[in-house]
């Protein structure tokens, strides 16, 4: 009898947990609990600030996060935050939270980023920080804006520079990357359709997505994880924890926000279809970018099982930068995983923090 009563109640709790995950789901969020301070802005865009808990390092770690998503990935629960393990290391955070884009910004492009609005920001947070060099971080797409404007711009006040799963030999990245080079082939032999679509000649505000469309198609690309993530919730219904962590990724990747048309092209046309910078050189508008102006310390990372940007996708930055220091590392987890998972929380995070103490002046 007593053994009927517990499993019953357990079945409540697990239906009780199932509707509240349905219909309230929201106030099951946990994600940006961390306090920060707003120290910059440039247009729509926050420059956030986390203060180290006991400073141990000068230069600041600058987290530039990539278009698109919100800022909960920097810090998902308030014991596996990003933002926060840093600043429990010694080291004061800055985050550039890129705010919400709509169509009125879809003739934003990759030069707007990397030659206006980080530079902006370094300023802001160099000043700040009262720090003349800082360490750069940038994950996705920001990786490639960090790698560029490092490039562009050659700022000797960039110390550390940390690129993960930015793609830049992109035909290296498994089914997606040999699907894109096939694409740019059959367009070769097209040479005035090559011409028209290279050129510019699609407006950039048919290619603005909103999040809507982002937030589908982030989904699409990686299918088996979404699906992996229901079926874990469904099977351990009565675990709270796990109900917490379900509605918080679930918040993050369900709001995402609009990627402006410029962007967009940029990144399928000249990034994954054309793929220049696997021979380290990438043209954006009437600027020559060469990656062997990257002179700094530089770590290079991806996801050990990501299949949108994979490692052999990763790894060749290694090879076309002048830094007299290179490092390279797998990390646990997928695309997304590899910057928030359990895994690289513990292996990852650690690995990088050392890194990062190496390479930054102590107080």
């Amino acid at each position: 009898m007593h053994h009927l009563k517990r499993k019953f109640r357990n079945q409540r709790l697990k239906l009780k947990n199932l509707s509240t995950r349905i219909f309230y789901g929201k106030s099951l969020v946990l994600s940006q609990a961390t306090s920060y301070d707003v120290i910059g802005e440039y247009k729509q865009s926050k420059i956030r600030y986390y203060a180290a808990e006991n400073k141990k390092y000068q230069e600041p770690l600058v987290f530039v996060a990539p278009l698109a998503i919100k800022m909960d990935i920097y810090d998902l629960y308030p014991y596996r935050s990003l933002v926060k393990y840093y600043t429990e290391q010694g080291f004061d955070v800055y985050l550039v939270d890129w705010g919400k884009f709509g169509y009125k910004d879809h003739h934003l492009s990759f030069i707007h980023f990397i030659d206006e609005a980080i530079p902006s920001c370094i300023d802001q947070i160099r000043s700040h920080s009262k720090s003349d060099q800082v360490s750069l971080h940038g994950w996705s797409m920001a990786g490639v804006f960090v790698m560029l404007y490092t490039a562009l711009r050659e700022p000797n006040y960039v110390k550390n520079l940390i690129v993960l799963g930015s793609p830049v030999d992109s035909y290296a990245s498994g089914s997606i990357g040999r699907l894109y080079e096939r694409v740019n082939t059959l367009l070769e032999r097209h040479h005035l359709l090559q011409h028209k679509i290279y050129q510019g000649a699609i407006p950039k505000r048919l290619t603005h997505t909103p999040g809507i469309l982002n937030a589908i198609g982030f989904k699409i690309l990686d299918p088996k994880g979404w699906y992996e993530g229901h079926k874990q919730l469904l099977m351990n219904l009565d675990n709270t924890k796990l109900l917490h962590e379900h509605a918080t990724l679930g918040f993050f990747l369900n709001h995402m926000i609009d990627y402006p048309g410029g962007v967009n092209q940029d990144m399928l046309l000249n990034i994954w279809l054309r793929n220049p910078l696997k021979n380290g050189v990438i043209e954006l508008q009437d600027k020559k970018i060469e990656l062997k102006n990257i002179r700094c310390s530089l770590l290079v990372g991806a996801g050990r099982s990501d299949q949108m940007v994979t490692a052999d996708a990763v790894r060749p930055l290694t090879e076309l930068t002048n830094s007299p220091d290179v490092t390279f590392t797998l990390i646990p987890g997928g695309h997304l995983g590899l910057m928030s998972n359990q895994n690289s929380a513990d292996e990852f995070w650690p690995k990088l923090a050392n890194w990062l103490a190496e390479r930054s002046t102590p107080i």
